[in-house]
């Protein structure tokens, strides 16, 4: 939880300078940073426990994918990382992180993510 916490907290003043250099009003940014409080407040609020085994989970997922990379077998570590992709979109953990920003959506200025281009993309390739 400390890691996504942290994360959060690394976008919020990236966030701000990208929106307030396209020429965010002070009401609008005023606007976005009371929904990254709720943000917050959100993710505070789900199980740190749950949270913490979800990150060791990921963490394991992403070693074991490096590794396999390493040793060549790109085809099983592809199938290995579309399957925890998918787990991901079933976890209880992740459905409340994805809740508690749902609010922020229309706020954040849109940035293509690597998630975004992934359909192209292997898994050893990044």
């Amino acid at each position: 939880m400390k890691s996504l916490v942290g994360f959060i907290a690394v976008l919020v003043p990236l966030s701000v300078f990208a929106e307030n250099y396209q020429g965010m009003s002070e009401d609008q940014m005023q606007n976005m940073l009371q929904q990254m409080e709720g943000v917050q407040t959100c993710v505070q609020a789900i199980d740190p426990s749950e949270m913490e085994a979800f990150e060791q989970r990921a963490q394991l997922m992403q070693d074991e994918v490096n590794a396999l990379c390493a040793g060549g077998q790109r085809d099983v570590a592809m199938a290995k990382a579309m399957a925890f992709a998918k787990e991901v979109s079933t976890n209880k953990v992740m459905q409340a992180v994805r809740k508690c920003g749902e609010g922020m959506v229309n706020t954040m200025p849109k940035i293509v993510t690597s998630t975004e281009n992934s359909a192209s993309q292997h898994v050893c390739d990044e």
